[in-house]
């Protein structure tokens, strides 16, 4: 992509946020604090929406390119954003994002494979997205993590391994961007919402599974494995609890940080984005396809993250039911 219409395309995509902004003050689509917010005033709902308009302008403007894929995106980030506005039965909402994977799933060719692949990638595909929605709670933290993953996808598209088209990678970056520049602040102009936080984990994990595909290095899933630690390790000490791990929480770690330690949100969210930004740098210049060194890598960060969580939360917090 020429760097003038990456521009042109930027400019684009902010006046399109801009005129969001005005769509959802009129219509009073807003984020209200709660027991379970970390933040303490009303804010836009909702300005991820950037990352779907910007995948239907590469459509438009690059071949329309990946149908399957962009169908699915618009399929799950407008049921999305009306679950925003509306909050929609689960059974409506879950079985548009099913259909919405099982297109992602035929734009990847998957069901060329041997059967079990759907189920396997079913699951890793609805917990990613799902997982990638819960940690999407603090201004900051989807949009430069995201940013962060579609840097390094685009590296390695370009120096390592060419398995998608740059112009769509690039095209969501610029999005990220605008996104970014709204949300990563003191006081967030807009938040994400569903529809920003699910349509950029559905992009990013299309992105994933073309990559895997095409090198058949599942190493490459460690590029959310930061993400993935906090929302696993939250998920399992619920458990343990006995909590409903369907309801509302603030039991992450980065909620602990932004809400008990009172570590503002930006540092929370840098703090993240550079521990995965050095995981990303020892796996595409160490691990590379080395099985062995990813397992050896995901272990150390587990054990560091736990260790680091145990000192800071203490048992009491995460193995004991907590007395309302």
């Amino acid at each position: 992509m020429m760097p003038t219409f990456a521009f042109l395309i930027l400019i684009g995509l902010f006046f399109l946020e801009i005129a969001y902004f005005k769509l959802a003050d009129h219509f009073n689509i807003i984020d209200k604090p709660n027991a379970r917010s970390s933040h303490n005033s009303i804010t836009l709902r909702g300005g991820g929406v950037i990352f779907c308009l910007a995948s239907i302008i590469y459509f438009v403007l690059f071949g329309f390119h990946y149908p399957y894929f962009i169908v699915g995106l618009f399929a799950i980030s407008t049921i999305s954003f009306i679950d925003d506005v509306l909050t929609l039965n689960n059974k409506i909402r879950l079985s548009v994002h099913l259909i919405s994977v099982l297109l992602m799933f035929y734009q990847w060719g998957l069901f060329d494979l041997a059967w079990y692949w759907i189920p396997l990638a079913l699951v890793f595909v609805i917990g990613t997205i799902n997982a990638y929605n819960f940690m999407d709670g603090i201004n900051g933290i989807t949009g430069s993590y995201s940013l962060l993953a579609i840097i390094t996808l685009y590296y390695i598209n370009k120096n390592i391994y060419a398995f998608t088209s740059p112009a769509l990678l690039i095209t969501i970056a610029l999005s990220l961007l605008v996104f970014n520049f709204f949300n990563f602040r003191k006081k967030a102009k807009c938040f994400a919402g569903d529809v920003g936080s699910v349509g950029i984990a559905f992009t990013i994990v299309f992105f994933m599974g073309q990559l895997i595909l095409a090198t058949h290095n599942f190493n490459y899933i460690l590029l959310l494995l930061f993400y993935g630690i906090d929302a696993v390790s939250t998920i399992l000490f619920r458990v343990i609890r006995n909590e409903n791990i369907f309801e509302a929480h603030r039991s992450h770690f980065y909620q602990f940080l932004s809400n008990e330690k009172k570590i503002p949100h930006l540092i929370v969210a840098t703090i993240y984005l550079l521990v995965q930004l050095i995981i990303n740098i020892i796996l595409v210049s160490v691990v590379n396809e080395n099985i062995f060194s990813a397992l050896l890598l995901c272990l150390f960060c587990v054990v560091i993250f736990m260790a680091v969580r145990f000192k800071m939360e203490g048992k009491q917090r995460l193995l004991k039911a907590q007395v309302v």
